[in-house]
């Protein structure tokens, strides 16, 4: 029995990042051998166990075979003939097939440590065109390494290509893609997962309503960059730059979709576009099974926005309504990210991404100004029920209609 540690344990510690996760192939081993030694078996599709101290993954080193379509078309074999070399060739990219053992002896029979000082992302072979999850997989390694200089390979976003084109995308479950999006979305460099699965033609497979937004102009006045799809890239851009979480990531992503459906002879107008967008937004966030919160931010957030952008200029009685679509005084968190995705979307053009943007503040003080009104006193006076709602509704109105005038003066 011998043990390595492979994957992405090894292709980090010669990068000089931080390692967190560690995988472990065992190699020369029997499932038998493996529970007489403690480890508890983990899955039913193929040998992995949980070391019996630590409860990190050991996996017997084993071969695939394609026996159908999608992530989960495939079967394994593992038994203690299969050597080093036949595991680390099923892995996607040879940064990530390369193996190194207690004394940090290197395995790298692929490569892998020529492309890392190359910065290449490249397939380990041709099999990697039988699994297409490896498109997200690698577009989310591209947005992770993009700012150590990693790009794709030709041949390797080829094989993507054929991938995209195959139908093969369309066997991947929600759940897995789910996973890969919401993981590429928090790398440092979000918008480079979405160039990337545009680049191999998986975005339009995917992600239509995305791939829909590039070529579509805006007004050049109130957007320097003009394509809407260029902007949604730079709006996703500013959100990771100041680290905002997923929810308003998904949001970001999302909230100009509508603008994909205005017909061309309307351009580069895209009248009522919040509107026409949220069938879209509810289409993407069911096909992928989107967590609760990012569902309801991103169909939020794509009706409000220009909302928020008008903040200064809304009467009180839209800024009230604004409120309670948020559920505001149950909710203060969602409102916070809706204001945090309206900034990073005025950010996220062209030249003006440093332009200050006193929306966020008057819309956080509209919050706190409704907030503050008491319903103590209205219940001494002898309101109840649906009265009291609406009373309760008047004196926030009020409350609005102070702040507005004191923010004015």
């Amino acid at each position: 029995m011998r043990i390595y540690k492979v994957g992405g344990a090894v292709r980090d510690r010669l990068l000089g990042k931080p390692v967190t996760d560690i995988d472990w192939v065992v190699v020369g081993a029997t499932t038998e051998e493996m529970l007489a030694k403690g480890y508890r078996p983990v899955g039913a599709d193929f040998p992995v166990f949980l070391h019996p101290k630590s409860g990190e993954e050991y996996a017997l080193a084993r071969t695939e075979r394609k026996s159908g379509r999608g992530y989960g078309g495939f079967t394994f074999h593992a038994s203690p003939e299969v050597t080093l070399e036949e595991d680390l060739i099923r892995r996607d990219l040879t940064i990530n097939a390369m193996a190194e053992d207690d004394q940090q002896n290197l395995t790298d029979p692929y490569h892998g440590q020529r492309d890392l000082e190359a910065r290449i992302l490249r397939h380990v072979s041709p099999a990697f065109a039988e699994d297409p999850l490896r498109v997200l997989r690698v577009a989310r390694f591209a947005a992770r390494y993009y700012g150590m200089g990693f790009t794709v390979a030709p041949e390797t976003l080829e094989l993507m290509r054929q991938l995209s084109q195959s139908g093969e995308l369309q066997a991947l479950t929600a759940e897995r893609s789910w996973k890969e999006i919401s993981r590429a979305l928090m790398e440092d460099q979000p918008q480079v997962f979405i160039e990337v699965l545009r680049e191999c033609g998986a975005l339009k497979v995917l992600m239509p309503e995305v791939d829909a937004l590039f070529g579509v102009p805006q007004p050049e006045t109130h957007h320097p960059e003009i394509d809407t799809g260029v902007h949604t890239l730079s709006v996703l851009e500013q959100a990771a730059l100041h680290k905002q979480p997923l929810t308003v990531r998904w949001a970001c992503l999302l909230h100009d979709l509508g603008k994909g459906l205005t017909p061309e002879e309307e351009w580069p107008r895209h009248i009522a576009h919040e509107h026409t967008g949220l069938k879209l937004i509810k289409a993407v966030n069911e096909r992928f099974k989107a967590p609760k919160d990012c569902q309801e931010l991103a169909l939020l957030v794509g009706q409000y926005h220009t909302h928020g952008h008008r903040a200064l200029e809304l009467k009180p009685s839209t800024l009230l309504e604004l409120l309670q679509s948020f559920d505001v005084y149950r909710r203060p968190q969602r409102f916070e990210e809706f204001v945090a995705a309206c900034e990073m979307d005025a950010r996220g053009r062209k030249g003006l991404e440093q332009r200050s943007y006193p929306q966020a503040d008057y819309l956080r003080g509209a919050a706190i100004a409704a907030h503050s009104v008491a319903v103590q006193p209205l219940l001494e006076k002898g309101f109840k029920g649906p009265e009291l709602g609406e009373a309760i509704k008047r004196e926030r109105l009020k409350a609005l209609k102070a702040y507005k005038e004191a923010a004015s003066a």
